[in-house]
């Protein structure tokens, strides 16, 4: 039991808000040598661990394109395409998102978006321009920010709970694996993905409600910015 003592190193290390990856890095030497394992040994370990999931770092090839693109006016021409549909509120494009998100995810094409490669240089932006225009003024920082998360949101909860309805999903033949070995039962993976559409349902009305919720809520935080700091008040918009 003692080798547990690594995962009180990942507890103190997030609760002291350490650097993530010098905190697992930490946990796992220490787990290591608590293991009785050589320093060759553990290196090895890293090694063959970063070497069988290193499908989960293939996102840093497109990080440069997205760098290029965004340096060649990306985020402004997104902006400027949702500036002109004039009844498409933030909340509403995050709905459709999430819509989108899900649909694709429970069809396996998970890497169709993503917070590289779609949040940052397209989803947020525009989310933001229809923020901005349906309020008629510049969005405070702490707005923008909140803008952004509600994005990455839409793209999470989108992702996580649409991947389930595709039965080649790698959670589904895991979770089918582990209870078929296990227990000794013959679960299908079509039944878990049956089982996941009612889930995959819920979770967008859920968050979708919290999304066409988020127009409000930048209305009245605006209106207090505006109070509080003596500036423009938003335009009221059409009920």
């Amino acid at each position: 039991m003692i080798v547990l003592l690594g995962v009180l190193v990942v507890i103190l290390g997030f609760v002291t808000r350490r650097n993530p990856v010098l905190v697992v890095g930490v946990a796992g030497i220490a787990t290591g040598l608590l293991g009785t394992m050589n320093p060759q040994e553990i290196l090895a370990a890293f090694g063959k661990s970063f070497a069988d999931s290193r499908s989960v770092t293939v996102f840093a090839v497109v990080l440069p394109v997205i760098g290029l693109l965004e340096r060649y006016g990306l985020r402004e021409q997104a902006a400027t395409l949702i500036g002109r549909l004039g009844r498409l509120s933030a909340g509403r494009f995050l709905t459709v998102y999430l819509l989108v998100r899900q649909v694709t995810a429970a069809f396996g094409l998970n890497n169709l978006g993503g917070p590289a490669q779609t949040v940052r240089p397209l989803v947020a932006p525009m989310a933001e321009a229809a923020a901005e225009r349906r309020l008629g003024a510049k969005l405070p920082d702490r707005l923008r920010e909140k803008v952004r998360s509600y994005s990455a949101s839409a793209d999470t909860v989108g992702v996580f709970f649409g991947e389930d309805c595709f039965i080649a999903i790698g959670s589904i033949l895991l979770i089918t694996g582990f209870v078929n070995s296990t227990y000794h039962q013959e679960l299908e993976p079509t039944q878990l993905a049956l089982w996941a559409i009612p889930l995959a349902v819920c979770a967008f009305v859920i968050h979708g409600a919290r999304l066409l919720m988020l127009d409000r809520k930048l209305e009245r935080e605006m209106a207090l910015a505006a109070a509080e700091h003596d500036l423009p008040k938003p335009k009221e918009t059409a009920k």
